[in-house]
């Protein structure tokens, strides 16, 4: 595992996968036909528990005001800060063990809204796996 720093917030849009695992390439798939330069943007994959419910949402990254809006689609934001980092080669290849990674990262806890489990999809051999780390004034503010 690596740290990896995000110095700015990344602006995204995309939508809610609902029939999480198995439409998860369909929604990708949509959300690169949407855009005429799809083929060249930054897609995520952004994960939480809400109670027993794993909540998936598919996005990309906004490279133009009023993208998500343009598209109909929802506006999340990719906190800046240090994450905790575990790059995935041929990931493809390894879907079924992205979970794992993402449970060994967080050990006994789960990923919440506001501290999400993220899919950073390089290219369609590497990806990383994030997720925050929470520094001392975030932990005394909860």
């Amino acid at each position: 595992m690596e740290t990896i720093k995000i110095k700015e917030n990344i602006s995204a849009f995309g939508f809610r996968v609902h029939t999480f695992p198995d439409g998860i390439k369909d929604a990708f798939d949509t959300l690169q036909g949407l855009l005429p330069d799809g083929i060249d943007r930054t897609y995520y994959g952004i994960s939480y528990m809400d109670n027993d419910e794993v909540v998936y949402h598919a996005a990309v990254q906004e490279l133009n005001p009023g993208e998500a809006e343009k598209y109909n689609c929802e506006r999340y934001t990719i906190q800046k800060g240090e994450y905790t980092a575990d790059r995935v080669h041929q990931w493809m290849k390894k879907v079924h063990t992205i979970k794992d990674i993402f449970s060994e990262m967080l050990k006994d806890e789960c990923p919440v809204e506001d501290r999400p489990a993220i899919e950073w999809y390089l290219n369609d051999d590497e990806m990383i796996c994030m997720i925050r780390i929470l520094d001392h004034a975030t932990v005394a503010a909860k």
